[in-house]
């Protein structure tokens, strides 16, 4: 009986067409209730960076995104599709990203309060802030995002007045650009601070920065660093391979030990960098390096090793050299390892240290190199992405610490006027009669059989 049904047509057309009507039915169920995409084009233009998905899954509570474009342009076009596109990546990872328009032309004076001066510009609120922008590409929105879901203003120092390394300078060895430029991006306040003429460092701060001296420090101002630290602030130290020109209390203060010498790695001369360059590819556990895996870069880097106190909390950050060698004195051309002078690698170069102090954690960056986030060097590899997280983390945002977003590889394909006809005759001639031939060839085939 059951091999009657299922070789009789009729009823074995109705059970293809019940069974394509199930499968059908059921592909839509999935459809509405799961998503599921990958992005398989070159560059990566349909997906955002991992980084900035970890911003938004931080981002608690709706973001309003007021843009105020007119329906066309007769320069870019509809720019309402393209930010409505754009945004929609970001939409994918965020539901609750409320996007409006207002036609500032239908809609003047909306546009005139809120200080509108370009087509197409936004404004970007979360949690009571807002800001205006003007660009629409990852880079500026996840900054934007990083800025406003910063939980207060935060105020980065530096020690100024003795030839330190300048946060703002433009000087190849000061820190302007790229890595003060990128604190500011991400909302951090930058000020100098000359313990010559302060009182004392501000209360306020969120972190000091001090980088190498190149003149000794007054007695004086060293008795304001050590009061900054009894009073439980926040710093990160980037001392060179260079004398301590005053602050040597201040290693006595952290219970540091700041050996003399240079890092030798030789994995830097394999990879065609100076012997003399440090290169950090593995990290261990901590908040400061939570999902980095970039490759950072530290030139003339000096160990770092410490007493243990058990009012201090110490954290290894950067480990290099397991086949170098710390060199007392290294060769210009071609260090070799000297018994008698040099100590045996790996050597540690950034510790993280922290202690509960006046109902708060304290929390110090010490790393023994400056130049790795020089205008420089800090193009290298991560080294940006290192020190901003350092920030974060002294800042006590570390909840937004993710490497920073970078923009997609340009990947246009431009064909000369020969391939656009050879690809045209191809698709529009070749194909088509090639099918054709093999569509004559299986008709011959059968009426031959």
């Amino acid at each position: 009986m059951l091999r009657k049904i299922f070789t009789a047509p009729l009823l074995r057309n109705m059970l293809f067409v019940l069974l394509l009507l199930g499968a059908a039915f059921a592909l839509g169920y999935l459809a509405t209730h799961y998503s599921i995409q990958h992005d398989i084009t070159h560059n990566a233009g349909n997906s955002l960076e991992p980084s900035t998905v970890e911003v938004l899954e931080q981002l608690a509570g709706p973001v309003n995104v007021t843009v105020y474009a007119t329906g066309h342009d007769a320069r870019l076009g509809d720019i309402r599709k393209i930010i409505r596109n754009f945004l929609s990546l970001y939409q994918r990872y965020k539901p609750d990203i409320n996007l409006v328009f207002i036609d500032p032309e239908k809609e003047a004076g909306k546009a005139r309060a809120a200080g509108i001066q370009l087509n197409g510009e936004m404004v970007i609120e979360y949690a009571g802030r807002s800001e205006r922008l003007t660009r629409i590409n990852e880079q500026a929105i996840t900054s934007t995002l990083l800025r406003l879901a910063h939980s207060r203003d935060q105020t980065v120092m530096y020690l100024d007045g003795h030839g330190e390394r300048k946060l703002d300078g433009i000087a190849n060895h000061d820190l302007g650009n790229p890595f003060g430029a990128k604190l500011r991006q991400n909302g951090f306040r930058i000020n100098s601070l000359n313990l010559a003429l302060a009182q004392e460092v501000p209360s306020n701060v969120s972190a000091l920065v001090i980088t190498h001296p190149q003149l000794d420090l007054m007695p004086g101002e060293v008795d304001k660093l050590l009061r900054y630290i009894d009073r439980g602030g926040n710093l990160l130290w980037l001392v060179d391979a260079e004398p301590l020109r005053g602050l040597e209390p201040l290693a006595e203060k952290l219970d540091l030990l700041l050996p003399p010498g240079i890092v030798i790695d030789p994995t830097a001369a394999g990879m065609n960098a100076p012997a003399t360059w440090s290169l950090g590819a593995s990290y261990s556990p901590h908040a400061v390096t939570r999902n980095f895996n970039l490759i950072t870069a530290f030139p003339e880097a000096r160990p770092i090793t410490w007493n243990e106190n058990p009012e201090w909390g110490h954290h290894m950050l950067v480990e290099v050299a397991a086949r170098g060698w710390v060199s007392r004195y290294p060769a210009k051309e071609k260090p070799r390892f000297d018994k008698q002078h040099d100590t045996p690698g790996p050597a540690v170069i950034a510790v993280a240290m922290q202690r509960n102090i006046n109902d708060r954690e304290q929390r110090i960056v010490v790393v023994g190199n400056g130049a790795f986030l020089s205008n420089s060097f800090a193009g290298n590899g991560g080294n940006v992405d290192l020190g901003v997280n350092m920030v974060n983390w002294l800042a006590s945002e570390e909840h937004l610490i993710a490497v920073q977003p970078r923009a997609a590889k340009d990947s246009s394909l431009v064909l000369g006027k020969t391939q656009l006809t050879v690809i045209s005759v191809g698709f529009l001639l070749v194909v088509p009669l090639l099918l054709a031939g093999v569509g004559l060839y299986i008709w011959w085939k059968r009426r031959r059989a």
